[in-house]
Protein backbone atom coordinates (compact mmCIF):
# COMPACT_ATOMS: atom_id res chain seq x y z
CA UNK A 1 0.00 0.00 0.00
CA UNK A 2 2.88 2.11 0.97
CA UNK A 3 4.52 1.82 -2.79
CA UNK A 4 0.80 2.66 -4.23
CA UNK A 5 0.59 5.35 -2.52
CA UNK A 6 3.72 6.98 -3.15
CA UNK A 7 3.24 5.97 -7.30
CA UNK A 8 0.01 8.14 -6.98
CA UNK A 9 1.57 11.41 -5.06
CA UNK A 10 4.22 11.65 -7.63
CA UNK A 11 2.19 11.17 -10.52
CA UNK A 12 -0.43 13.46 -9.23
CA UNK A 13 2.30 15.80 -8.92
CA UNK A 14 4.17 15.73 -12.19
CA UNK A 15 0.53 16.39 -13.64
CA UNK A 16 -0.05 19.18 -11.21
CA UNK A 17 3.05 20.47 -10.80
CA UNK A 18 3.85 23.92 -12.69
CA UNK A 19 7.94 23.59 -13.95
CA UNK A 20 9.06 26.24 -11.68
CA UNK A 21 12.97 25.44 -13.00
CA UNK A 22 15.53 28.41 -12.76
CA UNK A 23 12.81 30.31 -12.01
CA UNK A 24 14.69 33.20 -11.22
CA UNK A 25 17.89 32.19 -13.43
CA UNK A 26 19.14 29.88 -10.45
CA UNK A 27 19.20 26.30 -10.00
CA UNK A 28 16.58 24.76 -7.77
CA UNK A 29 18.41 22.18 -5.22
CA UNK A 30 16.87 19.73 -2.85
CA UNK A 31 18.73 18.03 -0.24
CA UNK A 32 17.88 15.61 2.26
CA UNK A 33 19.46 15.65 5.90
CA UNK A 34 21.11 18.71 7.29
CA UNK A 35 24.53 18.07 6.70
CA UNK A 36 23.67 17.98 3.21
CA UNK A 37 22.09 20.90 3.19
CA UNK A 38 24.58 23.19 4.87
CA UNK A 39 27.40 21.48 2.71
CA UNK A 40 25.39 22.39 -0.79
CA UNK A 41 25.23 25.84 0.57
CA UNK A 42 28.51 26.44 1.32
CA UNK A 43 29.78 25.19 -1.90
CA UNK A 44 26.43 26.83 -3.90
CA UNK A 45 26.50 30.21 -2.17
CA UNK A 46 23.99 32.58 -3.60
CA UNK A 47 24.23 31.06 -7.14
CA UNK A 48 21.48 28.48 -5.98
CA UNK A 49 18.25 28.27 -4.23
CA UNK A 50 18.45 25.35 -1.95
CA UNK A 51 15.43 23.47 -0.19
CA UNK A 52 16.36 21.07 2.30
CA UNK A 53 13.72 18.26 3.40
CA UNK A 54 15.04 17.58 7.28
CA UNK A 55 15.19 20.18 9.80
CA UNK A 56 16.83 20.26 13.09
CA UNK A 57 16.27 17.16 15.43
CA UNK A 58 14.55 14.80 12.42
CA UNK A 59 15.91 11.00 12.39
CA UNK A 60 16.74 10.22 8.67
CA UNK A 61 16.54 6.43 8.42
CA UNK A 62 12.24 6.86 9.86
CA UNK A 63 11.83 10.23 7.56
CA UNK A 64 8.59 9.95 5.22
CA UNK A 65 8.04 11.93 2.13
CA UNK A 66 4.85 14.80 2.35
CA UNK A 67 3.08 15.34 -0.54
CA UNK A 68 5.08 18.79 -0.18
CA UNK A 69 8.16 17.06 0.01
CA UNK A 70 7.37 15.18 -3.71
CA UNK A 71 6.99 18.88 -4.85
CA UNK A 72 9.85 20.10 -4.23
CA UNK A 73 11.77 16.94 -5.70
CA UNK A 74 9.74 16.89 -8.59
CA UNK A 75 10.62 20.89 -9.66
CA UNK A 76 14.51 20.27 -8.70
CA UNK A 77 16.89 20.66 -11.15
CA UNK A 78 19.23 18.40 -8.57
CA UNK A 79 18.37 16.41 -5.65
CA UNK A 80 21.39 15.44 -3.41
CA UNK A 81 21.18 12.80 -0.66
CA UNK A 82 23.23 10.43 1.39
CA UNK A 83 22.66 7.23 0.60
CA UNK A 84 23.76 3.84 2.01
CA UNK A 85 19.97 3.91 2.62
CA UNK A 86 20.11 6.57 5.68
CA UNK A 87 17.05 7.76 3.52
CA UNK A 88 15.78 4.53 3.39
CA UNK A 89 11.95 5.58 2.84
CA UNK A 90 12.70 8.60 0.81
CA UNK A 91 14.70 5.90 -1.87
CA UNK A 92 10.81 4.40 -3.29
CA UNK A 93 10.21 8.51 -4.20
CA UNK A 94 13.56 8.60 -5.81
CA UNK A 95 13.17 5.61 -7.64
CA UNK A 96 9.74 5.84 -9.08
CA UNK A 97 10.84 9.71 -10.29
CA UNK A 98 13.90 9.06 -11.73
CA UNK A 99 14.81 9.72 -15.69
CA UNK A 100 17.34 9.88 -18.24
CA UNK A 101 17.31 13.91 -17.13
CA UNK A 102 17.06 13.86 -13.19
CA UNK A 103 18.91 11.69 -11.57
CA UNK A 104 19.30 11.86 -7.34
CA UNK A 105 22.62 11.90 -6.70
CA UNK A 106 23.88 9.80 -3.81
CA UNK A 107 27.07 11.06 -2.69
CA UNK A 108 28.25 8.17 -0.57
CA UNK A 109 28.44 6.90 -4.70
CA UNK A 110 32.06 8.77 -4.49
CA UNK A 111 32.84 6.46 -1.72
CA UNK A 112 35.20 3.29 -1.92
CA UNK A 113 33.02 0.75 -0.47
CA UNK A 114 35.57 -1.02 0.51
CA UNK A 115 37.23 1.35 3.21
CA UNK A 116 33.93 1.98 4.36
CA UNK A 117 32.65 0.22 8.08
CA UNK A 118 30.08 -2.62 7.19
CA UNK A 119 27.72 -3.97 8.83
CA UNK A 120 25.30 -7.86 9.29
CA UNK A 121 22.46 -5.77 10.59
CA UNK A 122 21.75 -2.70 8.09
CA UNK A 123 20.16 -3.32 4.86
CA UNK A 124 23.00 -1.35 2.90
CA UNK A 125 25.52 -3.50 4.70
CA UNK A 126 27.47 -0.31 5.24
CA UNK A 127 27.32 1.96 8.28
CA UNK A 128 25.45 5.04 6.34
CA UNK A 129 26.96 7.38 8.72
CA UNK A 130 30.03 8.48 6.66
CA UNK A 131 29.96 12.16 7.63
CA UNK A 132 31.42 11.40 10.91
CA UNK A 133 34.79 10.90 8.91
CA UNK A 134 35.95 14.22 7.91
CA UNK A 135 37.72 12.75 5.15
CA UNK A 136 34.35 11.64 3.84
CA UNK A 137 32.86 14.38 3.82
CA UNK A 138 35.12 16.28 1.78
CA UNK A 139 34.62 13.94 -0.82
CA UNK A 140 31.41 15.20 -0.51
CA UNK A 141 31.85 18.62 -1.08
CA UNK A 142 34.19 17.59 -4.10
CA UNK A 143 30.91 15.12 -5.86
CA UNK A 144 29.02 18.52 -5.20
CA UNK A 145 30.91 21.13 -6.75
CA UNK A 146 31.26 18.74 -9.59
CA UNK A 147 27.59 18.42 -10.05
CA UNK A 148 26.93 21.53 -9.64
CA UNK A 149 29.07 22.32 -12.64
CA UNK A 150 27.96 20.48 -14.62
CA UNK A 151 24.19 21.59 -14.44
CA UNK A 152 25.27 25.38 -14.29
CA UNK A 153 28.57 26.06 -16.30
CA UNK A 154 28.51 29.36 -16.11
CA UNK A 155 28.97 29.27 -12.47
CA UNK A 156 31.96 27.04 -12.46
CA UNK A 157 33.88 29.99 -10.95
CA UNK A 158 31.57 30.77 -7.86
CA UNK A 159 31.33 26.70 -7.00
CA UNK A 160 35.32 25.91 -7.30
CA UNK A 161 36.26 29.24 -5.35
CA UNK A 162 33.51 28.29 -2.57
CA UNK A 163 34.97 25.05 -2.79
CA UNK A 164 38.87 25.92 -1.76
CA UNK A 165 37.11 28.03 1.00
CA UNK A 166 35.15 25.47 2.23
CA UNK A 167 37.91 22.39 2.10
CA UNK A 168 40.27 24.92 3.76
CA UNK A 169 38.08 25.64 6.91
CA UNK A 170 37.82 21.36 6.33
CA UNK A 171 41.29 20.92 7.02
CA UNK A 172 41.48 23.71 9.58
CA UNK A 173 38.20 21.30 11.45
CA UNK A 174 40.65 18.49 11.42
CA UNK A 175 43.34 20.11 12.68
CA UNK A 176 41.23 21.21 15.71
CA UNK A 177 39.70 18.57 16.82
CA UNK A 178 43.10 16.38 16.43
CA UNK A 179 44.23 18.28 19.44
CA UNK A 180 41.02 18.52 21.09
CA UNK A 181 41.28 14.67 21.19
CA UNK A 182 44.67 14.63 22.16
CA UNK A 183 44.08 15.98 25.42
CA UNK A 184 42.08 12.57 26.57
CA UNK A 185 43.89 9.53 27.02
CA UNK A 186 43.29 6.63 24.90
CA UNK A 187 41.85 4.39 27.44
CA UNK A 188 39.16 6.91 28.22
CA UNK A 189 38.11 7.43 24.54
CA UNK A 190 35.37 4.79 24.99
CA UNK A 191 32.12 6.72 23.51
CA UNK A 192 28.67 5.03 24.72
CA UNK A 193 25.84 6.70 22.76
CA UNK A 194 22.21 6.26 21.85
CA UNK A 195 22.48 4.12 18.61
CA UNK A 196 25.85 3.32 16.54
CA UNK A 197 26.19 6.51 14.70
CA UNK A 198 29.70 7.41 15.62
CA UNK A 199 32.26 3.82 14.08
CA UNK A 200 33.47 6.70 11.39
CA UNK A 201 34.20 9.07 14.29
CA UNK A 202 35.91 6.68 16.43
CA UNK A 203 37.88 5.23 13.90
CA UNK A 204 39.01 8.50 12.47
CA UNK A 205 40.06 9.61 16.38
CA UNK A 206 40.38 5.97 17.99
CA UNK A 207 37.74 6.03 19.96
CA UNK A 208 35.90 2.52 21.06
CA UNK A 209 32.16 3.43 20.37
CA UNK A 210 29.11 1.13 21.43
CA UNK A 211 25.76 2.18 20.80
CA UNK A 212 22.62 0.99 22.65
CA UNK A 213 20.51 0.28 19.30
CA UNK A 214 21.97 -0.71 16.11
CA UNK A 215 22.41 1.83 12.61
CA UNK A 216 19.24 2.51 12.15
CA UNK A 217 17.40 3.75 15.13
CA UNK A 218 13.99 1.81 13.44
CA UNK A 219 15.86 -1.08 15.61
CA UNK A 220 14.94 -0.82 19.31
CA UNK A 221 17.13 -2.05 22.03
CA UNK A 222 15.58 -4.15 24.62
CA UNK A 223 16.33 -5.81 28.21
CA UNK A 224 18.84 -7.53 27.35
CA UNK A 225 20.94 -4.92 25.20
CA UNK A 226 21.09 -2.23 28.33
CA UNK A 227 21.73 -5.09 31.06
CA UNK A 228 24.33 -6.38 28.49
CA UNK A 229 25.77 -2.63 28.22
CA UNK A 230 25.55 -1.64 31.82
CA UNK A 231 27.89 -4.04 32.61
CA UNK A 232 30.29 -2.88 29.89
CA UNK A 233 30.42 0.55 31.56
CA UNK A 234 30.87 -0.59 34.84
CA UNK A 235 33.21 -3.12 33.26
CA UNK A 236 35.33 -0.57 31.89
CA UNK A 237 35.00 2.28 33.94
CA UNK A 238 33.64 4.42 31.50
CA UNK A 239 32.58 8.05 32.98
CA UNK A 240 29.74 9.59 30.71
CA UNK A 241 27.10 8.23 28.36
CA UNK A 242 25.46 10.83 25.77
CA UNK A 243 22.13 11.06 24.52
CA UNK A 244 21.15 12.34 20.90
CA UNK A 245 19.23 15.19 19.69
CA UNK A 246 17.31 12.89 16.98
CA UNK A 247 16.72 10.11 19.23
CA UNK A 248 14.47 10.14 22.16
CA UNK A 249 16.84 10.76 25.79
CA UNK A 250 14.62 7.48 27.42
CA UNK A 251 16.82 4.82 25.73
CA UNK A 252 19.76 6.38 27.64
CA UNK A 253 17.98 7.29 30.79
CA UNK A 254 17.15 3.91 30.79
CA UNK A 255 20.99 2.28 30.58
CA UNK A 256 21.52 5.06 33.43
CA UNK A 257 19.27 3.27 35.80
CA UNK A 258 20.65 0.31 34.89
CA UNK A 259 23.95 1.21 35.86
CA UNK A 260 22.81 2.89 38.89
CA UNK A 261 21.00 -0.33 39.96
CA UNK A 262 24.40 -2.30 39.96
CA UNK A 263 25.76 0.23 42.54
CA UNK A 264 27.73 2.52 40.07
CA UNK A 265 27.09 5.98 39.04
CA UNK A 266 27.52 7.07 35.43
CA UNK A 267 26.09 10.65 34.55
CA UNK A 268 24.70 11.84 30.80
CA UNK A 269 27.54 13.88 29.33
CA UNK A 270 25.22 15.88 27.26
CA UNK A 271 23.20 15.79 24.04
CA UNK A 272 25.34 15.12 20.79
CA UNK A 273 24.56 15.63 16.98
CA UNK A 274 24.25 12.68 14.89
CA UNK A 275 21.74 12.25 12.26
CA UNK A 276 21.01 15.64 12.44
CA UNK A 277 22.48 19.39 13.14
CA UNK A 278 20.80 21.40 15.44
CA UNK A 279 18.65 24.74 14.78
CA UNK A 280 19.53 26.68 11.89
CA UNK A 281 20.34 29.84 13.91
CA UNK A 282 22.80 28.23 15.82
CA UNK A 283 26.50 27.52 15.90
CA UNK A 284 25.30 23.74 15.72
CA UNK A 285 23.24 24.52 12.92
CA UNK A 286 26.14 24.03 10.71
CA UNK A 287 28.67 21.09 9.90
CA UNK A 288 31.53 22.54 11.48
CA UNK A 289 30.13 23.83 14.47
CA UNK A 290 28.10 20.59 15.05
CA UNK A 291 31.81 18.96 15.15
CA UNK A 292 33.04 21.20 17.43
CA UNK A 293 29.97 20.96 19.46
CA UNK A 294 30.30 17.31 19.96
CA UNK A 295 33.97 16.91 20.38
CA UNK A 296 34.05 19.23 23.17
CA UNK A 297 31.15 17.78 24.71
CA UNK A 298 32.54 14.29 24.56
CA UNK A 299 35.98 15.26 25.42
CA UNK A 300 34.87 17.59 28.30
CA UNK A 301 32.68 14.54 30.05
CA UNK A 302 35.28 12.09 29.64
CA UNK A 303 38.19 13.74 30.99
Amino acid sequence: MRKQFIMLIVALTLLNCKDESKSNGKLNVVTTTTMITDLVKNIGGDAINVQGLMGSGVDPHLYKASEGDVSKLVNADVIFFNGLHLEGKLVEVFEKMESPTKKPVALSETLDKSKLIGSDYFASNYDPHVWFDINYFKQFAKRVTQVLIEKDPNNAKVFTDNEAKYLAELDKLQKDVQGVVDALPRKKRILVTAHDAFNYFGEAYRFRVVGLQGLSTATEAGVQDVQKLSNFIIDNDVKAIFVESSVPRRTIEALQAAVKSKGQDIKIGGTLYSDALGDAETIEGTYIGMYRYNIKTIVSALQ
